[in-house]
């Protein structure tokens, strides 16, 4: 008889494990995910930007499980998991299972700041993406009527808090925009009513996981664009369009964008003692959840022990999602006694900084890789990292026109309807 596999989380992790998993004739796969698709979250910059469509970066899960008989997709939130009866409690019903695996990915940080978490905009989603777009053009929109200039200046700077490849993406593509396409769509606006753009973290560099080379060249390349970096410097509050920051000084601002930080994602049936560094489940070598027989968790929301090269816990990026997610796969394919612990294979870092300014660096940091070169490298591996062959071709056909004419035409104001009435 098959045993039943339920998956938590249709992200990196979850994707890979469905595709080890779906020709198999000892299991039936259940796939849960609050959303009824998977995203590239690399590319959420580009949809907040207006450089690409939602659609470009994202694709059915029901689509992507055509054919794959034992396999099926429940769409619901996960907001309780009971071990004691191997089920595990959803938004809309319950699902039994025989082995369950937590791929839930993280969720925004924002480190017990009420402000920060009601005003700011974070970017982890779709719909996070979607609304700073909406965001940024509305300003732009209301600027064109404001007789202040200080009052558009205000509504025109944007601050970033996060260094990371996230806000170096975000701090890029804003200011390429600034320079080669708000001027010519607002000609109501002059270029000392544009604001400023700041990127702030609280380490002493850009790219912190990156080598020393990347980040002094990013620093510098964003800097050529208008870029306002400051580091070792954190942001302590946000109130009324003001950005109060850790060195006591301030700036007016209406729009934080909140790249500062994850943590993974905590759920009722789970002991506190089951949670480690991050809010991470720990797991042993083989990424099966310490104190339980048949619950594992792969991809950023598992803290392995047994690594020595990573006693903190790995890098919650793709490339471990990825890989995780194909060992524990090829294990469960085998007999417990064959099973292979996991051994990362760092594969390099990237970060897109703006048309032909990129960084590369390779496995274990062995070479680095600049402009041109890189960014050409980073444009294939998003490419062919994407679920199938229609987004790749939309999203390289939508890069191509960005590339010849520095413009791109997806920056519509589209929001719901408001239904509060009803």
């Amino acid at each position: 008889m098959k045993k039943k596999i339920v998956i938590v989380g249709g992200g990196f992790a979850g994707i890979e494990l469905v595709s080890q998993l779906k020709d198999s004739s000892a299991y039936d796969v259940v796939l849960v995910d609050l959303n009824n698709y998977n995203f590239f979250p690399p590319l959420l910059y580009q949809v907040a930007s207006g450089f690409m469509e939602p659609s470009a970066i994202s694709y059915p899960f029901r689509k992507i499980l055509r054919g794959k008989n034992n396999v099926r997709f429940r769409l619901g939130a996960l907001q309780k998991v009971v071990p004691s009866e191997n089920k595990i409690i959803l938004s809309n019903g319950e699902v039994q299972y025989d082995i369950l695996i937590m791929a839930t990915g993280t969720e925004t940080n924002f480190f017990g700041n009420e402000n920060i978490e009601r005003d700011a905009l974070p970017m982890k989603t779709i719909g996070d993406a979607l609304a700073l777009r909406n965001l940024v053009f509305t300003r732009l929109e209301r600027a064109t009527r404001v007789e202040d200039p200080l009052h558009r200046k205000k509504l025109l700077s944007f601050v970033i808090a996060g260094a990371g490849p996230t806000g170096v993406e975000l701090s890029g593509i804003l200011a390429e925009m600034r320079k080669h396409i708000i001027m010519k769509d607002y000609p109501e606006l002059i270029k000392d009513d544009l604001g400023e753009i700041y990127l702030l973290d609280g380490l002493d560099a850009v790219l912190a996981s990156m080598s020393e080379k990347t980040q002094q060249y990013t620093k510098r390349k964003l800097e050529g664009l208008g870029v306002k970096v400051k580091l070792n410097t954190l942001v302590k509050d946000f109130e009324d369009g003001v950005v109060f920051l850790s060195d006591g000084t301030t700036i007016a601002s209406k729009n934080l964008i909140w790249a500062a930080g994850v943590s993974a994602k905590v759920f009722d049936g789970f002991k506190k003692e089951d949670y480690g560094r991050g809010r991470r489940l720990v797991t042993d070598a083989f990424n099966k959840v310490k104190g339980y027989d048949n619950i594992y968790a792969v991809g950023d929301t598992a803290l392995l022990e047994g690594d020595a090269k990573y006693p903190d816990g790995h890098p919650q990026v793709a490339q471990v999602a990825i890989q995780m997610a194909d060992n524990l796969g090829e294990n469960l394919k085998k007999k417990e006694g064959q099973w292979q612990p996991f051994n990362y294979s760092d594969k390099g870092s990237m970060a897109i900084i703006g048309r032909n300014k990129a960084v590369t660096d390779g496995p274990n940091e062995r070479f680095f890789l600049k402009g041109f070169p890189a960014w050409f490298i980073w444009i294939f591996v998003h490419i062919m990292s994407l679920v199938n062959y229609k987004n790749r071709l939309r999203a390289l056909y939508d890069w191509i026109g960005y590339y010849f004419s520095k413009d791109q035409s997806f920056r519509m104001i589209i929001k719901p309807r408001d239904t509060s009435r009803k």
